[in-house]
Formats: C-alpha cells, sequence, structure tokens
C-alpha cells in the first residue's frame, strides 16, 4: 500500500486529479463526508488530506511515502525528504510587499513581517540588508498598514489582496509551485511503485 499525503483545499483536489488521471484513483474522495483517510484496497493506494503546511512533516517522518507540498513550504522548513517534481499547478510567487507610497532608502533597519522567516532572512542576507524580523502567521497585510512592518514577505497569486488593502509589490523573491516529494527510506523500498507514479505525473506535467 502506496501512503499519499494531500493537502487540503483547492490544491489538493487539484492534484488529487492528477493521481486520478494517472490510474490510481480513489472514488470515495470524491464523495461528500468528513473522512481524512481514503483507500482503494485494488490499486493499492491510501490517500489522506493533511494540512498543507504538515505534508513535508508526514513525508519526512513516514506516516506517507510520498505527498504534495509546495515550494514555500520545502525551502522554509527544509525537511529531510525527495523532491521529485515540479507539478506546475499552485503557481504562485514569494515577494516583498509594502504601502504603494513606501520607500526603502536603505538609511535604517527595515522592519519585516512574515511567517516565511527563513526565506525572508535567506534573502536580505543574500543582498546584505539589516532587518528586523516580526513573525506572524496571520492577515500578514495589516503589518504595514498599522504601521507594525516596513514591508511584509508573503505568498501572491492574482495581487487581489494586496491591492485591496493599497498595498503593492515591491520585489519578486522566487517562483513557488507544487512539489512531488517522496520519503526517503519509502524511495527505497518501494522504487518501482513511487517511480511509476512519478513517470506518469510526469506525463501531465508535460501538456
Amino acid at each position: 500500500m502506496l501512503n499519499i499525503a494531500l493537502p487540503k483545499g483547492r490544491l489538493g483536489e487539484k492534484v488529487y486529479g492528477m493521481f486520478e488521471n494517472a490510474g490510481y484513483e480513489c472514488p470515495e474522495i470524491r464523495e461528500s463526508n468528513r473522512k481524512l483517510i481514503f483507500e482503494n484496497a485494488q490499486k493499492q493506494v491510501r490517500y489522506f488530506w493533511v494540512k498543507p503546511s504538515d505534508v513535508s512533516i508526514y513525508v519526512e517522518r513516514g506516516a506517507a511515502d510520498i505527498g504534495v507540498a509546495g515550494k514555500d513550504i520545502l525551502l522554509e522548513y527544509a525537511p529531510d525528504v525527495y523532491e521529485l517534481l515540479d507539478l506546475n499547478v499552485g503557481r504562485c510567487h514569494m515577494a516583498v510587499a509594502g504601502k504603494k507610497d513606501f520607500y526603502d532608502d536603505g538609511h535604517r533597519v527595515l522592519k519585516v513581517a512574515t511567517k516565511f522567516t527563513n526565506i525572508a532572512s535567506d534573502y536580505y542576507a543574500r543582498t546584505g540588508r539589516d532587518i528586523d524580523i516580526i513573525t506572524l502567521n496571520g492577515s500578514i497585510e495589516l503589518a504595514p498598514i498599522l504601521g507594525l512592518s516596513d514591508v511584509i514577505v508573503d505568498i501572491v497569486e492574482t495581487g487581489s489582496t494586496l491591492r485591496e488593502n493599497d498595498l503593492e509589490v515591491k520585489e519578486k523573491i522566487l517562483p513557488i509551485s507544487a512539489r512531488l516529494i517522496a520519503n526517503k527510506a519509502s524511495f527505497k523500498f518501494k522504487s518501482a511503485e513511487i517511480e511509476k507514479i512519478t513517470e506518469a505525473m510526469r506525463e501531465m506535467t508535460r501538456d
């Protein structure tokens, strides 16, 4: 049985569709219910829904053989897993954003609000900019509006939330998309199954 961790939400549903099209369907996952674990004994697959930021933990710790996690999570937490494939879905980018009238003149320590503290620290370390990181977990857009920070570092998809709050992207840091990842021990002992499913998914990313 291949255990697969899927991120809850729209991305997970889209990714499950890819597994389904690859021949690893599990019909009960499409039913309206509150179950978290779904099995197809015939196909030898077991899916379970987890919080997107937790997928890499389930895979790293071996509760899941493979899973789908955003590149942002892999960079931020650096889990000890194999990154097998860029699925080319859930595309967005990590960016620096701030109030439209804000200009960083570099003369003082820059206050940066984010939940991606490692990504932000690495980015500004490369530019040699002195920063003060303020760790937040929600409603990060509020920070510059209320004067808590000068800028934020966050994921930007359409930019509509920024625009609605009179913020704008100042700098793009890196592109983000969903990645297929594998537990290292599972990849060794279930390599045939994992490589087969990876190749089937790879075909879909070429379309």
